[in-house]
């Protein structure tokens, strides 16, 4: 009996052992095949990398969002920090082959996992991480520290016990911010409650370029989740008081024509909430709603089939809350 718990004991060892260096094996293969992260200029002192149209995993090394900075002649400003610390690493090592100037800030957009785990490489090498005080209610909420240790094991090696959530080094009060180095300014504007209820964009007025976080989805299905897509909608139609010549979304490529780009995501949070609504207040049930719904015009779009149904079902239950007196 001893001899089967022995070996019962060591067979599980092995097992996880083999786990463990399949793990690292594949951390080696993706570091070396991978392109990595790769600025691309899309104005005169302005850079943009954009993640892949996927969820977060282990082979995609959870790059599935956008960042972005801006170079002036005092300081880098990067605005997110993608989603995980090796792609902010990476993305620091190319700054630094753009320009000899010091990274200044990291401007937050919101304190979605796929823009802030990097932020520790950002802090690590003195950057001064700027965002919104309504993220603080996420920040010490257990859903945060959920999600983490869920990262952990979906997301690793790239997320691990090393990977942790960081505070802004100072919370931006008011509507409005103007950062000004070396003469190029940049206004930081709160534009939520909306995608959440920190959403921060960022103007850099010299070119042109709106930084708007996850405010726009360009080439893929939005994440909705618990979102004000009432207010959303309200925040898009104000991004375009800036008269901006470009957006640069927290998902998918650069936009050169800003009303037509913000349509996509516009038009979908809209026919959500007129279909859902329509549900919602004949007290249809869900299913039966969801079933007879035409989606065509959004089903062949990336990650519609993840997050179509989620992003329906929470648009019924926010209609179902707009409707009651």
């Amino acid at each position: 009996m001893r001899f089967f718990e022995r070996s019962s004991t060591f067979i599980g060892r092995l097992r996880r052992a083999t786990r463990r260096l399949l793990v690292l094996l594949l951390a080696t293969w993706l570091t070396t095949t991978q392109a990595g992260v790769q600025p691309q200029e899309v104005a005169p002192g302005v850079w943009f990398v954009q993640g892949e149209s996927a969820l977060g995993s282990g082979a995609n090394r959870n790059y599935i969002s956008n960042a972005g900075f801006v170079v002036t002649p005092a300081g880098v400003v990067v605005i997110d920090a993608l989603g995980a610390p090796v792609l902010a690493e990476e993305l620091i090592d190319a700054i630094r082959r753009v320009t000899l100037q010091p990274i200044r800030y990291v401007i937050v957009t919101h304190y979605h996992a796929d823009h802030v785990y990097g932020l520790q490489a950002f802090q690590a090498v003195g950057a001064r991480i700027l965002a919104h005080p309504a993220a603080r209610l996420y920040l010490n909420a257990e859903l945060a520290q959920q999600r983490l240790r869920a990262s952990r094991e979906e997301l690793a090696p790239w997320i691990d016990e090393k990977t942790r959530l960081v505070e802004a080094d100072q919370w931006l009060q008011g509507e409005q911010t103007e950062l000004d180095l070396g003469g190029q300014r940049l206004f930081i504007r709160h534009a939520g409650p909306a995608h959440t209820p920190e959403d921060l964009v960022v103007y850099h007025p010299a070119s042109g370029s709106l930084f708007t976080g996850d405010l726009v989805f360009r080439a893929r299905i939005p994440f909705v989740g618990q979102a004000d897509s009432r207010a959303w909608i309200r925040a898009l139609d104000g991004l375009l008081a800036w008269a901006p010549r470009r957006l640069l979304p927290g998902h998918g490529p650069v936009a050169e024509q800003p009303l037509q780009d913000l349509q996509l995501t516009r038009d979908y949070l809209q026919y959500l909430r007129d279909t859902m609504g329509i549900a919602a207040r004949e007290l249809e049930p869900f299913e039966t709603a969801y079933a007879r719904t035409d989606w065509s015009r959004f089903a062949k779009l990336p990650l519609f089939g993840v997050a179509n149904r989620i992003n329906a079902y929470n648009t019924y239950l926010l209609m179902e809350r707009e409707a009651t007196p």
